[in-house]
């Protein structure tokens, strides 16, 4: 098994120029080329450092995969600087792990396959540059993958589809309706003109402070709205999917995200908000008629502990 270097998993800017000529070199169409052979996969896309090892019948030989999810809930999103270090810091372990896994020589492998668009620049370079030295140091034939195109494929894997066939496409990044006419082939009827369904539905989830919900506080916005939604009376609100009308395959989802922060917006007037006030200085009666005057005009509820029990004392601590 080949030990991967150290200088393997360092990141390097090469000029976009020269990364461009490299790839060019790799002029061939994927569905003549590879019989009877494996390949390694690596994805850095966004958030999540994969790599697979497949053969030529689709069998997935061995395969691992390291999650950011834990650390970007605390941050409420992805930050790309954060989500290129752990890329760095786990992409050597985790190729490593996937030929282990397949139990094949990296001499074996007849090719090295990497996402290198789209998705996040930060997080594609790592994935990319790693790709590039282990290409050099096997010297291996290395395919670029566009992500879309193989997250529409990926379902011949599991299933028996002939070309052609519709292929929707949605996640945090992208929403794309498409004809898959052939591996390489693609025709595109539709787009979302704004966001994409994965990003309002975090945004959504954000205003709603999910995250904060005990049932909810390892999940990701989706997935917590997802959750709760099983409890919830889907026709309590009365929404019209934004371009219901409109006569092409296009999708909005800001407007779905404006209308809903409207009715969030709109429950939390009808709440009964309640402002406490306490502390040694909330004794004070001047500063009370002042939080009162405050109170009344945004319809709010002031409620204050008596002045003794504003004051340090021994019942509050007992």
């Amino acid at each position: 098994m080949l030990m991967l270097t150290k200088t393997a998993g360092v990141f390097f800017k090469p000029s976009k120029r020269k990364v461009y000529e490299f790839l060019r070199s790799f002029n061939f169409h994927p569905g003549t080329l590879f019989l009877h052979k494996i390949v390694l996969g690596i994805e850095t896309s966004c958030d999540d450092t994969a790599a697979a090892v497949v053969d030529e019948t689709g069998n997935v030989l061995g395969e691992a995969i390291h999650s950011q999810t834990e650390v970007h809930l605390k941050t409420g999103g992805i930050v790309p600087p954060v989500a290129q270090q752990l890329h760095r810091e786990n992409i050597q372990r985790i190729v490593q792990e996937a030929l282990s896994a397949s139990r094949i020589s990296p001499s074996d492998l007849s090719a090295i396959a990497t996402t290198i668009k789209p998705g996040l620049a930060l997080s594609l370079g790592v994935g990319l540059s790693f790709s590039l030295q282990l290409v050099g140091q096997l010297k291996k034939p290395f395919i670029p993958i566009h992500h879309m195109e193989a997250h529409a494929l990926t379902v011949r894997l599991t299933n028996k589809v002939e070309f052609p066939f519709l292929v929707l496409l949605i996640s945090g990044g992208h929403c794309l309706l498409a004809l898959v006419q052939g591996v390489s082939d693609f025709l595109l009827l539709g787009k979302s003109l704004d966001i994409a369904p994965g990003d309002m539905l975090d945004k959504v989830a954000r205003r709603l402070s999910l995250i904060k919900h005990p049932e909810c506080s390892t999940m990701s916005g989706g997935k917590a709205i997802e959750h709760l939604a099983k409890q919830g009376n889907r026709f309590y609100f009365d929404i019209k999917p934004p371009l219901h009308r409109a006569k092409n395959c296009d999708f909005s989802f800001t407007g779905l995200q404006h209308i809903t922060d409207k009715i969030i917006m709109k429950k939390e007037k009808e709440e009964d908000a309640v402002l406490v006030a306490s502390g040694g200085v909330a004794s004070n009666f001047y500063i009370r008629r002042a939080l009162e005057i405050l109170t009344n005009a945004t319809q709010c509820t002031l409620l204050c502990p008596p002045p003794r029990l504003c004051t340090d004392n021994g019942i509050m601590i007992a």
